[in-house]
C-alpha cells in the first residue's frame, strides 16, 4: 500500500506492547501505522507461547506488585515527579482485566497448580491471530520489515507544527520518511535479537535527549567452571527440590525461595536463578562476585538433618549414607561433591553444608540468552502517562522502560499495562492537540 505523507500515530514496534497502545487509539476512532522490522509481529510473544505462554500470576495484588523494580537511584529520582510506576500502570490493568481482555477475543484462561495463568490450549497463536484480526477490522495498518533508524533532521520538519519530526525506516522498497502527530515506542529490550529485540534504538533516543541507561541481561543465567565429571552426567539437568538464598556484601538477606534450578554446561540457569538473578547480577557488579548458599533438604529442618546424620554410617559410603537416610541422591547429592572441599567432616559442619552449602558466582550470561532485559528508558524522563519530558508527543512503552520483573507472567502482564498507559495518553495528548 502507499504510506501517506503523514498520519496521527505511528506505533514502533508490534509486540505486546506496541499492539496494545495501538488497540486504546484504533478503538477511539484514530488511524494508527505499526511497524515492525521482523517479516511477521510478535515474534517473542510467539516464542514465550512455545513453554504454554504464562500471561500474568494469578496471586493477590500486594505479593504481585512486588515482584517489579527498578534501580535504587532511579527509584529516588521519579519521587514527586508525577511518573508513572509499574504499580499504576498494573492498577489500571491487572491480571484480573488481562483476562478479560483475552475472553474479549475468544480465548479463555485458567490459573495453574503454581498460580500462574495460562490461557486454554497453551498456545500464544490463536490469542495473537484473533487480536491481530480485531485491529485489522478496526482500521489499525501493519506494516513488517519496517525497521526505524531514527528521525530526520531539523532540516526535514514538515512545516506543520503538530507533526514531529519523520521517522526513518529501512524497508523492502527502500528508506521511507514517515510524519506523524504522535510515536509510541515499543520496539522491546536487548535480548532475543533474532527476535527483534535488539536495542539498537537506545543510543538513538539518546542522541535525541531522552534519558536513557545501559541494557542489562534479566532472568538470566551465570557463569561457573562446572567440572566435567558433573557435566558428563548432569548438563541440562534440573535441579530439585533445592532452596536458594543470596545475600549481600553485608550478609544482609536478600533473597531467599524453594523451587529448582537447572545446570547448563556455561553455569546455572533456570526458575530460582532466574527469581534472584537481579540480586546477583548487582552483586557481581558491584564487588565482582556473589555467594549463593543453597538448601539440597528445603523439605527437612536443620533439626531433622543433624538427628539424620547422628546415626552411625556402618560400611555405607557418604553416598549411600546420606541416600537412606536423607533421600539425597543424583545432582544433588553431586552438587555437594562438587562445591564442598571435605563433605565428610563430622556430623554438625555435614548439617550445615546440606542446609547452606555456598557456590561462588563471577560472570553473567550475555545478554541475548537472557529472558529480558532491565535498563533502557528511565521512568523519570517520562511523564505519567509514559511520554517523553525531552520529546512531547513521544511515548514509551514495554521492555524499552527500566523495570524488571521474574518470569511466571509478571513481564507480559507490565509489557500490556505499559502499553495500554501509553496508547491512552496518546490518544489523552491528540485530542487536547485538537481542542488547543
Amino acid at each position: 500500500m502507499v504510506f501517506p505523507d503523514s498520519i496521527p500515530v505511528l506505533v514502533i514496534g508490534a509486540g505486546p506492547a506496541g499492539l496494545m497502545a495501538a488497540e486504546q487509539l484504533v478503538a477511539a476512532g484514530v488511524a494508527v501505522h505499526v511497524c515492525d522490522a521482523m517479516p511477521s509481529p510478535g515474534r517473542k510473544f510467539l516464542r514465550a507461547g512455545i513453554g504454554g505462554l504464562n500471561l500474568t500470576h494469578g496471586e493477590d495484588t500486594a505479593a504481585f506488585h512486588s515482584r517489579y523494580s527498578h534501580s535504587e537511584a532511579e527509584a529516588a529520582a521519579t519521587m514527586g515527579q508525577g511518573v508513572a510506576t509499574v504499580s499504576s500502570w498494573l492498577h489500571d490493568f491487572d491480571a484480573i482485566a488481562l483476562r478479560s481482555w483475552a475472553r474479549q477475543l475468544g480465548v479463555e484462561t485458567f490459573v495453574g497448580s503454581s498460580g500462574r495463568v495460562f490461557p486454554v490450549g497453551l498456545k500464544a497463536a490463536p490469542l495473537l491471530r484473533a487480536w491481530l484480526h480485531r485491529l485489522r477490522e478496526q482500521g489499525c495498518v501493519l506494516h513488517t520489515r519496517w525497521r526505524w533508524v531514527g528521525f530526520a533532521d531539523e532540516s526535514s520538519r514538515i512545516s506543520d507544527p503538530g507533526l514531529l519530526r519523520p521517522s526513518l525506516f529501512e524497508t523492502p522498497e527502500g528508506p521511507k520518511e514517515v510524519s506523524a502527530q504522535v510515536v509510541v515506542f515499543a520496539m522491546g529490550g536487548g535480548s532475543w535479537a533474532r527476535l527483534g529485540s535488539d536495542g539498537s534504538w537506545l543510543p538513538v533516543l539518546a542522541q535525541e535527549g531522552i534519558a536513557c541507561t545501559a541494557l542489562k541481561p534479566a532472568n538470566c543465567g551465570f557463569d561457573f567452571p562446572w567440572s566435567e565429571r558433573l557435566l558428563s552426567q548432569y548438563a541440562g539437568s534440573p535441579l530439585k527440590p533445592v532452596g536458594l538464598s543470596v545475600v549481600d556484601s553485608t550478609g544482609t538477606l536478600v533473597f531467599t525461595r524453594k523451587g529448582e534450578a537447572l545446570v547448563s554446561r556455561h553455569g546455572i540457569q533456570g526458575s530460582l536463578i532466574y527469581a534472584s538473578s537481579s540480586a546477583i547480577r548487582e552483586q557481581i557488579e558491584l564487588h565482582g562476585k556473589v555467594t549463593l548458599y543453597w538448601d539440597l533438604l528445603p523439605d527437612h529442618t536443620p533439626g531433622q538433618v543433624r538427628a539424620a546424620l547422628r546415626v552411625s554410617r556402618g560400611k555405607d559410603s557418604l553416598s549411600n549414607f546420606l541416600r537412606k537416610r536423607l533421600g539425597l541422591d543424583g545432582l544433588r547429592l553431586s552438587l555437594l561433591h562438587e562445591l564442598a572441599c571435605k563433605p565428610g567432616g563430622d556430623g554438625e559442619q555435614l548439617a550445615h553444608l546440606l542446609k547452606c552449602l555456598p557456590q561462588t558466582l563471577r560472570g553473567v550470561r550475555p545478554i541475548d540468552e537472557a529472558i529480558s532485559t532491565a535498563g533502557g528508558i528511565l521512568l523519570s524522563g517520562l511523564d505519567q502517562n509514559l511520554m517523553s519530558r525531552a520529546l512531547p508527543g513521544v511515548f514509551c512503552a514495554g521492555e524499552m522502560l527500566d523495570w524488571e520483573a521474574p518470569t511466571g507472567g509478571y513481564l507480559l502482564n507490565a509489557c500490556f499495562a505499559s502499553g495500554r498507559r501509553a496508547g491512552q495518553g496518546a490518544l489523552l495528548y491528540l485530542r487536547k492537540a485538537d481542542a488547543g
